[in-house]
């Protein structure tokens, strides 16, 4: 019938976040929803203003790649991860790195003085340069080695920072697949051009990491979370659920 609307399904997909946000917040927000279904409104539950928290909280997905050797890391509008885990800390570096633990990915730890040390491998689009530059500038100040591609390589230099260059996969060995195998790298940023061709010449690499136990990062955005994850590595604290909801008050 013309101008008739029918309801095929109705799928608030609130099992992750829902419970995420409530304990993030300390307001129990299914039962705030199934009171306002029946009738009394935020007003009346004294829901009248966001929560101010004086912690961060970060909800990070589980990926369960490594169960499965040879399959690209790289994210994509496909639905991959099969649970989330959440972190909590003063500072967002302290609360990201809390929810990577969870979610039991191994970011490389800063250095203590003498100890051995694996580099940072960097690969870049031309756009996110401006930001791999800034990123390598703090890895750097944190004792680790760079090592990037060509052109990802002249942007740190440029910026007066050292960083070592090495081959694509594509340009021949010895290329920076090697230097994963033989346990050269401590950790991988990847991110690249939205074209096939690029996505599969980088593929090697990712899955090189992968099978090698390497963390991999392929956004920009999780790059500079990560950094300042690491950054907090020496300042983790621990606080309980009831610790939390009570600097509410």
């Amino acid at each position: 019938m013309q101008d008739v609307i029918y309801v095929l399904e109705v799928n608030p997909r609130a099992s992750r976040t829902v419970p995420f946000v409530s304990k993030a917040t300390g307001v129990q927000l299914a039962k705030v929803a199934a009171r306002c279904m029946v009738g009394d409104t935020l007003a009346v539950q004294g829901i009248t203003e966001e929560p101010k928290l004086p912690y961060f909280c970060v909800k990070e997905a589980v990926f369960p790649f490594v169960k499965f050797p040879g399959v690209d890391t790289i994210l994509g509008p496909e639905m991959k991860s099969t649970g989330e885990v959440m972190g909590v800390g003063k500072t967002f570096g302290e609360a990201y790195i809390k929810a990577e633990i969870g979610a039991g990915e191994r970011l490389p730890h800063p250095p203590a003085a003498g100890e051995p040390i694996g580099k940072v491998f960097l690969t870049v689009r031309n756009h996110h340069k401006p930001q791999a530059v800034q990123i390598a500038r703090d890895l750097a100040a944190m004792g680790y080695p760079l090592i990037a591609t060509r052109g990802t390589a002249a942007a740190i230099t440029q910026a007066g920072i050292a960083c070592e260059t090495v081959n694509k996969v594509t340009e021949g060995r010895p290329h920076v697949v090697d230097m994963i195998k033989n346990g050269e790298i401590a950790l991988v940023i990847n991110t690249v051009e939205e074209r096939r061709n690029a996505i599969a010449d980088s593929r090697a690499i990712r899955t090189s990491a992968l099978a090698n136990r390497v963390p991999t990062i392929t956004t920009i955005f999780g790059a500079e979370a990560a950094v300042e994850g690491m950054k907090s590595m020496n300042q983790l604290g621990v606080i309980s659920v009831q610790e939390m909801h009570a600097q509410l008050a």
